[in-house]
């Protein structure tokens, strides 16, 4: 009956793909982009119906959870009862869901935001659990983020865009009462965000983010509307996050890098000002903390080379608690449940799409709440990734993750595509790759993701190594990962293409500028083209966070210099062919980067693909569109990296 099941579901999906293939949907806008064959479609299809599961709330009486998953187009929320349960879609929208949390007393009402054509002004909603009505609860047009349940669930705290358009201020209400809505907080910058309640719902912590190495905390009095500072400002840029009151109300957690080059996990006294490391003993970044509500436990995970590991601490004893071994990959999403034992969490592998588990820390019983469908392709035989290791041209070591294709069925050595991340502080992690998996095990192509100076996970002052005039030492670890290709008797030097997304978009263009000469063709996804442009025309709310990272246009010599540095100024380097993917609705870097840079390359007369959606942003979301864009990249790289008609 299952397997029924699944070849009709393929089926369907087999030939809605067909029929994408057919002609280009009118929300599409694509250029130069040649016809797709019959059978391409239905090759790649299975590739393409990879789910996963995100994990949202516990519902506080029951043990049940609401987490965020696909059937149709786009993620959407759903209930799920037990483990392995099935999961209930409960939100039906034409664009992707995003957050939702329970009511902490009674979970019958559900907070969630949602934007439109993935512009990101989201809006918070309140879904009503008994009913399923659902209630707009802000303005409908400003940008609304980190809303924040207080402990009582009476009310909830947000930044919003509402005052100018440009500044976070902190928001507060009754879900119950939308027109309670007021501002608590009138605050200047985009970097803005309520944390944690204390216990009695009298204070609030509140985040200020200023650039990947520097952030505070503050905390406001609820009644009064008034905030005190509690991280120092000091000629070194600390990084702050992550903070929770601890049970008792006096001390909170937080995790910082004051006290190395590695962000731990402090306890800090309020009273006194003392710090206590909890996690001193450990060389690598502390991710994500999660606090027990008896105040028993602490969750939290390191990030150790790009491997994601979990671990929990009993706070009376201060030691480990012992956790059943879990498969190399990325976790996230940690939350315990009202009952103080249950820990849900996702992972993802390289063998796995990302899912949702639970652990009971005192028994360490571990339970699979959701499974998500892989178009039922054998995940077994994707290629694990291999971490590589390599001296840049001042010495400096970066690393990153090699996939390769399997050699009893690729002989020779194997063309490679270089995917180089966003952020610019983000980080490739091993992972799942689902649609990328067709280009390692049909097409026998090596996927490359490193992990340049500027990535977070490798300490502190790696992480400020790119930053302002410093900007192009990435692009010639680049350079450094090409040597790597050259030197590799597997990989074929002369057939090397590079993609990448958003910051990855600039590195794209950047290498095509700098390494013409050592790569077929480039992919930019939603990419900077020109800095000055971009800063320029971002919207008001991130201007400034932006930068402080890549530095200030309106000074008139990093003004020169960021104009100087631009793909757009050194266009006419660029001499392979290239292809432009780009959201019209994009708020972080706006579509107009994309055609300034497809508009010169064509007057060079390089050949270039550009596809643009009218209903994304910074990225595709909906499948449809995704789905379209991918088969594209496959015509792409199979004419230009492979070299078939």
């Amino acid at each position: 009956m299952k397997t029924n099941r699944l070849s009709a579901l393929l089926l369907i999906a087999l030939l809605a793909a067909t029929s994408l293939a057919a002609e280009t949907p009118a929300n599409l806008v694509a250029e130069n982009i040649p016809p797709f064959p019959a059978d391409l479609a239905e090759k790649v299809a299975p590739y393409m119906e990879a789910r996963s599961a995100g994990f949202r709330s516990w519902h506080p009486e029951r043990r049940e959870m609401l987490i965020s998953t696909r059937f149709g187009d786009v993620p959407q929320l759903h209930l799920v009862k037990m483990p392995g349960g099935a999961r209930s879609q409960m939100t039906f929208f034409a664009d992707r869901v995003g957050g939702g949390s329970f009511n902490p007393t009674n979970g019958d009402m559900i907070l969630f935001s949602k934007d439109v054509g993935g512009g990101e002004f989201f809006q918070l909603y309140r879904f009503d659990v008994p009913t399923g009505k659902i209630t707009l609860l802000t303005d409908g047009t400003s940008r609304n983020t980190g809303a924040s349940w207080s402990n009582r669930g009476d009310r909830v705290a947000w930044s919003s865009t509402r005052r100018t358009g440009r500044d976070s201020d902190i928001w507060i209400m009754d879900p119950a009462k939308p027109e309670s809505a007021s501002m608590l907080l009138e605050l200047e910058g985009g970097g803005w965000f309520p944390g944690d309640w204390s216990p009695d719902d009298k204070m609030l912590l509140l985040g200020q983010y200023v650039s990947a190495n520097e952030s505070y905390i503050h905390l406001i009095d609820v009644a009064a509307g008034e905030k005190k500072l509690l991280t120092p400002r000091g000629d070194s840029k600390i990084l702050y996050s992550n903070a929770r009151f601890a049970k008792d109300g006096r001390s909170i957690y937080v995790v910082s890098d004051e006290m190395g080059e590695f962000s731990q996990l402090f306890r800090w006294d309020l009273g006194t000002g003392v710090k206590k490391s909890l996690t001193s003993h450990i060389d690598w970044d502390v991710a994500d903390i999660e606090l027990s509500p008896d105040g028993k436990f602490l969750a939290f995970t390191t990030n150790e080379a790009g491997i994601g590991v979990l671990r929990v601490l009993e706070l009376a004893s201060g030691k480990e608690v012992a956790l059943p071994k879990l498969p190399l990959g990325t976790i996230g999403g940690i939350e315990f449940h009202e009952n103080g034992k249950d820990l849900a969490f996702t992972l993802t592998s390289a063998k796995s799409p990302t899912d949702i588990f639970s652990i009971d820390v005192t028994t360490g019983k571990l339970e699979r709440w959701t499974e998500s469908e892989t178009g039922g392709l054998d995940t077994s035989l994707n290629a694990e990734p291999e971490l590589v290791r390599m001296k840049s041209f001042d010495g400096l070591e970066i690393s990153g993750f090699l996939y390769r294709p399997d050699p009893a069925k690729f002989s020779g050595k194997r063309p490679v595509i270089v995917n180089i991340h966003g952020g610019p502080e983000g980080q490739a992690r091993p992972g799942f790759l689902a649609r990328n998996n067709y280009l390692i095990n049909e097409l026998g192509i090596a996927i490359f993701y490193p992990n340049v100076r500027g990535s977070e996970g490798y300490g502190k002052t790696f992480l400020a190594l790119d930053n302002g005039y410093k900007r192009e030492d990435s692009v010639k670890d680049i350079g450094t990962v090409l040597d790597f290709i050259a030197a590799d008797g597997r990989l074929d030097e002369g057939r090397v293409g590079v993609t990448g997304g958003s910051y990855g978009g600039y590195m794209t263009l950047a290498v095509a500028t700098h390494y013409a000469d050592r790569i077929r063709a480039a992919l930019d996804v939603v990419g900077i083209s020109n800095f000055v442009t971009f800063l320029q025309n971002t919207q008001g709310y991130r201007r400034d966070l932006r930068r402080v990272e890549y530095g200030d246009e309106r000074d008139e010599k990093m003004r020169e210099f960021l104009h100087a540095i631009s793909p757009l100024t050194n266009v006419a380097k660029i001499q392979k062919p290239l292809f432009v993917v780009q959201g019209f609705n994009d708020p972080r870097v706006p579509y107009t980067e994309a055609e300034q840079i497809v508009k010169a390359v064509r007057e060079s007369g390089v050949p270039v693909w550009y596809l643009m959606a009218k209903d994304e942003g910074h990225g595709f979301a909906k499948k449809q569109n995704a789905d379209y864009q991918f088969l594209a990249s496959i015509l792409f790289w199979e004419k230009h990296l492979l070299g078939r008609d």
